[in-house]
């Protein structure tokens, strides 16, 4: 099973480039983003899980309820993207389930850092999806992590997929700068040893970044965004789906893994 996630979140990224970005500004262009996943997601016939923070859910209600009424499945990213305590688990699990009457089972740490497990679990999550096992310079140092899922503090853990062997990630930033043909071939070798692949992405990807005053974002992240990154999204889809690999939510994953026992 393929399983496609998006954070939904305020799109505060600028802020790390020192480009102040108006609230209004940051909602707006994850919104663009996130609808211009969903009409995707509706094209290929495939659902997807969306972590979402709350201080995004809140002000966008109209979004999340097209995410729940199409069946996507709606997982917490914390409260804000940008600030984080552990009452926050618990705040923006029930402030989602709320806005979209469904239990929320998972939970995604905010660019990937890690979480206390114990607290996850005790806000009442069944998984937590907050690591990318790999080695990126001054951002994750997970190589002695489990690149697949596992289960550890009383929760499953479900690290973003790597390659075996050398850990490639296969990531949103993967997508934007290698050759389809490299994200396929590793993308099927990895789903080939592991049953499975956990890829996600962030709505503004899907919007033109191609803004470096007002966004101040490096040319390799904005590389391929808008347009562009939707027919990358939308042909590595239905080229999986030809080879007749199958698409769900984390939900529907670790449904199956239970049965397994």
């Amino acid at each position: 099973m393929i399983l496609l996630s998006f954070d939904i979140e305020e799109f505060d990224l600028p802020l790390e480039y020192g480009k102040q970005l108006p609230f209004a500004e940051q909602l707006s262009i994850s919104t663009e983003g996130t609808l211009a996943v969903l009409d995707l997601l509706q094209r290929t016939g495939i659902k997807g899980t969306f972590f979402i923070t709350a201080n995004y859910a809140i002000n966008q209600p109209d979004v999340i309820a097209r995410i729940v009424s199409e069946g996507h499945e709606v997982a917490s990213h914390g409260y804000y993207h940008s600030a984080f305590e552990n009452k926050h688990l618990l705040q923006s699990k029930l402030a989602l389930e709320q806005l979209t009457g469904k239990t929320v089972k998972g939970f995604r740490m905010a660019r990937m850092m890690p979480v206390d497990n114990a607290a996850v679990k005790q806000a009442g999550y069944l998984y937590n999806s907050s690591i990318n096992p790999t080695f990126i310079p001054g951002r994750y140092n997970n190589l002695n992590i489990s690149r697949t899922f596992y289960r550890e503090g009383g929760i499953m853990q479900l690290p973003s997929s790597v390659s075996p062997r050398l850990r490639f990630p296969l990531f949103w930033l993967s997508f934007h700068n290698l050759p389809m043909w490299i994200i396929n071939a590793l993308s099927y070798c990895t789903h080939k040893k592991d049953g499975y692949i956990n890829i996600y992405f962030h709505p503004w990807e899907f919007t033109d970044l191609h803004q470096a005053d007002r966004f101040g974002i490096p040319g390799y992240i904005a590389k391929n965004s808008g347009r562009p990154f939707i027919e990358r999204i939308e042909g590595f889809i239905r080229k999986a789906k030809k080879r007749g690999l199958t698409f769900g939510t984390i939900e529907e994953y670790f449904a199956e893994e239970l049965k397994k026992g």
